[in-house]
């Protein structure tokens, strides 16, 4: 989305450890937010406020006062809710929100997926989800990897009056040469039906060692091919995205006003916010891992669990199921397969068991 990025401070998580062996893809539920709760969820969560900019000469300020949590009047869904203000404060004509899982929320491989409804972009708004490699914070941008799994408001729509149908996925990786220049794929597509027509989209991002692969309205579309597609198996240079896809990532939504990305850098070419206040809503984020990807891993915040069994461990540290839950929260009596967790100290390895 951004190419240069800021976050939150850190706070306490868990790591977990993916193992198992077999071919098929299986995928079960590691981490999820459905927004139904009176506010943010902060163990998951962070609020950024500042007006950086983000490293693209947006013109919005982010403040806490812009997220919130609270219902669709036209469905009735529970959501996450960004809002962008034409206001002024602290020398900006605007303020909008942004929120993170840094620290707190984070994958290497899966599927992630997650259901929003977009406002109006108009000539000005840049709505985004997105995910930022963990390691931004000791090793900056790009070399902290960047996957942008869906983001509309780019100027080629705002010049061909596509605005509501215009959309990109992207990644950025690498460092900067001498001439300024990294590595990036972005692949732009202008869609079938409007993004921006009142109603809840899915983007689908499904990630394993080969393929970095997009996905729109999956649910409703299952055989559609992916609208962006990038391998990352090449490890033979500096540039290779090998290098650079294969470690945890977090996850990251904002809405955006103005900047590089939409071509509009001053006040006056806003048009978005001119019959006032503008909404990104959330429904739901969902993250799924497949059990035989033995290399995927994922952080997730403290005393958090999703489709998980929990256990007892004795002194000799071993592994004795006492409850399954499925994803719901339900109990389960299921205790011969599955997934189960071992935990040593604030380490919990979830392994899933045949």
């Amino acid at each position: 989305m951004n190419y240069s990025k800021s976050f939150l401070a850190v706070m306490a998580m868990t790591a977990i450890s993916l193992g198992a062996a077999a071919d098929d893809v299986n995928y079960k539920l590691v981490w999820n937010d459905e927004f139904n709760g009176s506010a943010l969820d902060t163990r998951a969560w962070n609020i950024e406020v500042n007006g950086d900019g983000g490293g693209n000469n947006e013109l919005q300020y982010y403040r806490s006062e812009n997220v919130s949590l609270g219902t669709d009047s036209a469905t009735g869904a529970h959501c996450l809710i960004l809002t962008a203000k034409k206001e002024s404060y602290s020398g900006k004509s605007f303020t909008s929100g942004r929120v993170n899982t840094s620290a707190k929320a984070a994958f290497k491989h899966g599927k992630i997926e997650s259901r929003i409804k977009f406002p109006k972009t108009a000539n000005g708004l840049w709505p985004a989800f997105w995910m930022l490699g963990s390691d931004y914070g000791t090793v900056g941008w790009p070399r902290c990897g960047e996957i942008d799994i869906v983001e509309m408001g780019n100027s080629q729509g705002i010049k061909y009056g596509t605005q509501d149908r215009f959309f990109n996925g992207a990644c950025h990786w690498g460092f900067y040469n001498d001439q300024g220049q990294y590595p990036n794929y972005a692949r732009s597509t202008t869609n079938s039906y409007s993004l921006q027509d009142g109603e809840f989209h899915t983007f689908t991002l499904e990630w394993d060692d080969d393929y970095l692969s997009m996905y729109l309205d999956k649910d409703k579309y299952p055989n559609e091919e992916p609208y962006y597609k990038m391998g990352v198996s090449d490890y033979s240079g500096d540039w290779a995205t090998g290098n650079y896809f294969h470690h945890e990532f977090f996850v990251v939504y904002d809405l955006a006003i103005g900047g590089n990305f939409t071509g509009i850098w001053s006040t006056g070419g806003i048009t978005a916010l001119a019959d006032g206040e503008a909404q990104m809503l959330v429904d739901w984020v969902r993250v799924y891992q497949d059990e035989n990807d033995l290399s995927a891993t994922a952080t997730i915040p403290e005393g958090y669990s999703a489709g998980v069994t929990t256990v007892a461990v004795d002194e000799n540290n071993a592994q004795q199921p006492t409850i399954i839950y499925d994803a719901l929260g339900k109990i389960v009596n299921e205790m011969s397969h599955g997934m189960y967790i071992v935990k040593t100290g604030n380490v919990v390895k979830k392994i899933f068991k045949r």
